[in-house]
């Protein structure tokens, strides 16, 4: 006998589940099950409020029934007992009659019928699309966001904000039924007034062409003021408030107050700054108090700018510092107060004292040049923004005496400390024509090079000391000045800043070192050459990276060689930027929106809520997550990044997500993974 090669096919329960019958039945032919756990338990007080929801949002859940035995109806329910009585309590109203249709599965399997009496919500759930599309229907059918949240089991604001979004288009609603449109990108949608605009936007999604979130951002930005615009940090909620002010909470959380009135915003701003600014003015001072763009400032003003080693004294250098820190230190403790309170009076001694340290601070980089003219604008962490102009000091021309400022720009300033000379022979130059002197400088020239290729000693401190003249001292900068022909410059692209944990620190460590070299009273070659190997090699190391230029102007301008080196050196020295400095304000102010969020995105930080702010609002929050974080974006490093671990990103986003609303226990309303899904993406 042989045995057959056929597989024998065994359905599952899951398969079963889906194969069900579903047919609608009439109302008189349904009962309730004996077997029903609540079987001649009276209707409880709210099958009233329960038959208003069938009647206004229709039955969104099949009862589960089973066949009738002998004297019983055609259908006995096994889950439901609650909707078929307040279907009955319908009939009695006379709002349907007993041959309303109803809509059942019929459960003919004993094994699945006893599941159906022990557990409940067996049925297939109900997509959060249908929830706000039957809330929509209750709401026309006059029931109140009370009556309604307490028949479906939800809180009452969940049901505001889901009514909200009953008023999209039906093809927005379609589109999150099938997973096209998440929650998130519902409630964006629901924030337009322009309904053609909302289904236009729903339809391209439906079709496959993805949800164009930037583009329904940019409309609610145009022209809209929050409670993270710059002008609050001063003017504070309550004092814009008194004044008259109005402001509008989001129904979903997720954006900030929008403030109704800017015009009372800036005018509240302007009066505070103004209060703090007459204490100056008294004192000869020229404020100019702004909350737009930058006033017209006459044409001789030169405005405060990062003084660089090199370009003081080392005692007034040192001053600069001191001051600089000061100020700092001022600014911290106005950003710290401000999160406090925005009481006037410490309000204002805490700015007062951090513009005085300001205009210190600017004097002593002008060189003692005081300030004649302060502007300030509106800061987020500080309330006031400072900045300070002295008239420019005229240069003049030695030959000529006319200003010629441009040509004086070009050309570095003598050094304030006169280094000791070096006695050297005279050339002899009696009776030896031109081109005898230059047959014999060259020979010489060659034979030094001789002597300085056969002592690596000796090279070494000429280099460091060329780099030092260069860099550091900014003299022999002519060909004719100095021993060797290797010229230096230091990185400083025009319109640039000095970032002061990056190249600010290694500007400062140069200044320490010529501040030893003028305290020595050594020629540079000497004072280098008396310098332990330790010292010279850091000394080298900070001077070749002042060098160090991979600034490319355009993006057609790509460096392939440079890259290539700079890619290499960072290899070398293990670069990491991000050990030092996280993106700053000024960094991030130059990245379009889609760029900010992607940052957020790459630290792990991404947020339903940013994606609906304005630039303004956003570049603070990812200047704060990049520091929490201790993050810098991987465009920063010269090396190719590791890639990153999907499946890790994948976990974290789950781990963020929300669940949805919870459904009213009796069956009527479920969520389904996809609606969960869906709920959670906006999370």
């Amino acid at each position: 006998m042989t045995r057959s090669t056929a597989d024998a096919i065994v359905a599952t329960p899951f398969q079963v589940a889906s194969t069900r019958n579903r047919p609608l039945v009439h109302l008189r032919d349904l009962d309730i099950a004996p077997e029903n756990l609540r079987f001649g338990e009276p209707p409880d007080d709210d099958i009233p409020l329960l038959a208003e929801t069938l009647f206004a949002a229709g039955q969104l859940q099949p009862l589960t029934v089973r066949p009738g035995r002998k004297k019983e109806a055609a259908n006995m329910a096994l889950d439901g007992r609650r909707r078929l009585l307040a279907l009955r309590l319908l009939v009695e109203q006379g709002r349907i009659d007993d041959g309303f249709l109803v809509d059942v599965f019929v459960e003919s399997d004993p094994a699945r019928q006893a599941a159906a009496v022990l557990l409940t919500n067996t049925a297939v759930p109900v997509h959060v699309a249908d929830v706000i599309a039957a809330i929509g229907r209750m709401l026309k059918g006059k029931l109140g966001v009370p009556t309604i949240a307490k028949a479906l089991g939800y809180a009452e604001l969940d049901v505001k904000r889901l009514a909200a979004l009953s008023s999209l288009p039906d093809v927005a609603l379609q589109a999150l039924r099938l997973g096209r449109l998440n929650l998130r990108q519902a409630r964006l949608l629901a924030r337009l007034n322009d309904a053609e605009e909302q289904a236009e936007l729903a339809r391209m999604t439906l079709d496959g062409h993805g949800f164009q979130d930037w583009r329904v951002t940019e409309k609610l930005d145009e022209g809209r003021v929050t409670a993270r615009d710059a002008r609050c940090a001063l003017v504070g909620a309550d004092r814009y408030a008194q004044a008259g002010g109005r402001t509008e909470s989001d129904l979903f959380g997720e954006l900030p107050p929008v403030l109704l009135d800017p015009s009372i915003l800036t005018e509240v701003w302007t009066k505070r700054a103004r209060e703090i600014a007459l204490v100056h003015e008294a004192e000869g001072l020229t404020v100019h108090v702004t909350a737009g763009n930058m006033p017209d400032l006459p044409e001789d003003l030169e405005p405060a700018g990062y003084v660089y080693g090199g370009m003081l004294p080392a005692a007034e250098m040192a001053d600069y510092r001191d001051k600089r820190d000061a100020f700092n230190a001022a600014a911290e403790a106005v950003t710290e107060l401000l999160t406090e309170t925005t009481d006037a009076e410490p309000v204002d001694r805490a700015i007062d004292a951090m513009i005085r340290a300001r205009l210190a601070m600017d004097q002593a980089g002008w060189g003692g040049r005081a300030a004649t003219t302060v502007v300030l604008r509106p800061a987020a962490r500080t309330g006031i923004e400072i900045q300070c102009f002295t008239p420019e000091e005229p240069e003049e021309d030695e030959e000529t005496g006319e200003q010629d400022v441009e040509a004086a720009s070009r050309v570095p300033p003598a050094p304030a400390y006169q280094p000791p000379s070096v006695e050297t022979p005279e050339p002899e130059t009696e009776g030896v024509n031109h081109a005898l002197h230059a047959v014999r400088t060259d020979v010489a020239t060659r034979g030094l090079i001789r002597a300085l290729a056969d002592d690596p000693g000796a090279a070494f401190t000429a280099l460091i000391a060329r780099l030092f003249n260069q860099l550091a001292i900014r003299t022999y900068g002519q060909r004719s000045e100095a021993a060797l022909a290797l010229t230096a410059s230091a990185f400083k692209p025009a319109g640039g800043r000095v970032i002061d944990s990056l190249d600010g620190d290694v500007w400062r460590r140069i200044e320490d070192r010529q501040t030893a070299w003028e305290a020595s009273g050594q020629t540079v070659i000497g004072w280098i050459h008396a310098l332990a190997h330790g010292d010279k090699m850091a000394l080298l190391a900070e001077l070749t990276a002042l060098t160090l230029d991979l600034r490319e102007e355009r993006t057609t301008l790509i460096r392939r060689d440079a890259r290539a080196e700079a890619a290499e050196l960072a290899e070398l020295c293990g670069a990491d930027i991000a050990l030092h400095w996280t993106p700053d304000a000024e960094f991030l102010k130059s990245h379009s929106k889609p760029l900010l969020l992607k940052m957020l995105e790459e630290m792990d930080r991404a947020d339903v809520r940013a994606a609906l702010l304005k630039k303004s609002d956003l570049i603070p929050w990812v200047e704060e997550n990049a520091a929490e974080k201790v993050w810098a974006p991987a465009s920063l490093s010269w090396t190719t990044p590791p890639e990153a671990d999907a499946a890790s990103e994948t976990g974290d986003q789950n781990d963020d997500a929300d669940q949805a609303p919870p459904d009213d226990g009796a069956g009527a309303f479920e969520v389904t993974p996809l609606g969960e899904e869906a709920l959670g993406a906006a999370a």
